[in-house]
């Protein structure tokens, strides 16, 4: 291949990336499409976008978007086909589906003119799945949808309201959107299983580990504690990112019941925002901040002593939550109070830059962060394989380069099909040559020499 088709490898070609979420969102999925679909801009391709309102992940329109029905603008080269759908206040099963009801009906009634070469879909949402597939097939070309979370399992698993009955429902849609794809991207090993479960032959699955969207911490850290009222000498537990229900921010708030002397941060938003302010209510050491600005984001996270992530014990394969790509880069240790055979306890087990714990069990939180904070030495060695981490596996150069990878597959274009960085087929390691379970750099926890596999 020579020096210009390495710069601009999809030259004339015209792709259609479906994404509910899309920038100017700054956490969640929106990043990882934005910059996807502006790599390939700049890669040579006439990229478009099919998206929807600003909403996450506040799941609040975008004030600059309100009332628009719909909305065609240019961002980075890309143009940005926007339709207006529903947004709900609070997740209810029923609330949910009129979401993917609203999307999928505007989306459907209203693509973006022209005939692509190729659709890719992020899933969730499950409509866009759906209107991926449908969109491909009638162009008769090849839809790649790449699976952030599985929305069967999610439905199932995170604790949302008539869950149970809406699993089948959204395990169906899953099924229509990824059992006619030309390949199909996971961006963890785990859902391998969920995927083959739908029908997807496991030889047409790609895992294509999302990166860090985030720039490295760059202020003074206790220029950025002070000007939080961060006092040196009180430790700091952060939380970062959406207050969804799948999350089980209810640990953090025991843990701050039961440590008055440390002081517990939950930075972000959400629909479970309002509902945690009020079990918080009257406890001091608790402090709800809105999402930090791009350009002090990793600042912020760095200044916390240690990092939490925390998810309901239900949720096992659905979900790796976006946020630890920045987690790692801020160098601070990680305690994660998830599951210890979901692909989250997994990637930080893999990184070596954190410690996992039972979840829904604030004493066992509790025990974790008491144990960073006394040996600060240590807690500093272990957040810095964070870093480490990505950049020998998360950087953004090596994530595009795996999806470059996979379109030129779907595509068929052979004079371009070399084996890159994450051409990682279902059941073959995953980033940096880990499987799942294995320890990364220093990536035993503590306690425990070996981790613990998923099987």
């Amino acid at each position: 291949m020579s020096a210009d088709e390495h710069q601009r490898p999809f030259e004339n070609r015209r792709l259609l990336v479906v994404s509910t979420n899309y920038a100017p969102e700054v956490t969640g999925i929106g990043p990882y499409a934005t910059q996807l679909a502006e790599h390939w801009a700049a890669s040579g391709a006439r990229t478009e976008v099919l998206t929807g309102m600003p909403h996450y992940p506040a799941w609040r329109v975008d004030e600059r978007y309100r009332g628009v029905w719909s909305r065609v603008e240019t961002r980075e080269g890309v143009r940005v086909h926007r339709r207006r759908h529903y947004v709900p206040p609070r997740q209810t099963a029923l609330r949910r589906a009129a979401f993917e009801a609203s999307v999928l009906a505007h989306g459907i009634l209203a693509p973006p003119p022209g005939r692509p070469d190729a659709v890719i879909s992020q899933m969730p949402s499950l409509a866009g799945g759906v209107i991926g597939a449908r969109l491909a097939r009638r162009h008769g070309v090849p839809h790649i949808p790449v699976v952030q979370d599985l929305m069967g399992a999610a439905a199932a698993q995170s604790g949302i309201r008539g869950g149970g009955r809406a699993a089948a429902v959204a395990a169906k849609a899953e099924r229509h959107a990824l059992r006619g794809a030309a390949l199909v991207g996971v961006i963890h090993e785990s859902f391998v299983e969920g995927v083959t479960a739908l029908g997807v032959d496991p030889g047409r699955i790609r895992v294509v580990p999302n990166w860090t969207h985030v720039e490295s911490p760059s202020a003074d850290r206790a220029a950025t504690r002070a000007r939080l009222g961060w006092r040196e000498g009180t430790p700091v537990l952060l939380h970062s990112g959406n207050m969804g229900l799948k999350q089980g921010l209810d640990v953090l708030v025991g843990l701050a019941r039961l440590a008055p002397d440390i002081r517990v941060v939950l930075m972000g938003d959400g629909n479970q925002r309002d509902g945690l302010r009020e079990r918080a209510a009257g406890l001091p050491n608790l402090d709800f901040l809105p999402p930090a600005d791009a350009d002090e984001f990793t600042d912020v996270l760095a200044a916390a002593d240690v990092l939490a992530v925390t998810q309901r014990a239900s949720v096992l394969d659905m979900s790796v939550p976006s946020k630890l790509t920045s987690y790692f880069v801020s160098g601070r240790p990680v305690v994660a109070s998830v599951a210890g055979e979901g692909g989250t306890a997994d990637e930080v087990r893999r990184s070596g830059a954190g410690v996992l714990v039972a979840p829904e069990d604030p004493a066992a939180l509790l025990a974790a962060v008491r144990e960073l904070v006394r040996d600060p030495g240590a807690a500093s060695a272990l957040g810095a394989h964070g870093p480490r981490y990505v950049a020998d596996h998360l950087s953004r150069e090596a994530g595009l380069a795996r999806f470059d990878a996979l379109l030129r597959e779907a595509l068929g274009d052979t004079k371009a099909r070399e084996t890159g960085p994450g051409d990682a087929r279902a059941g073959d390691r995953g980033p940096g040559d880990a499987r799942a379970g294995e320890a990364g750099p220093g990536g035993a926890e503590p306690g425990d020499a070996r981790g613990r596999a998923r099987r």
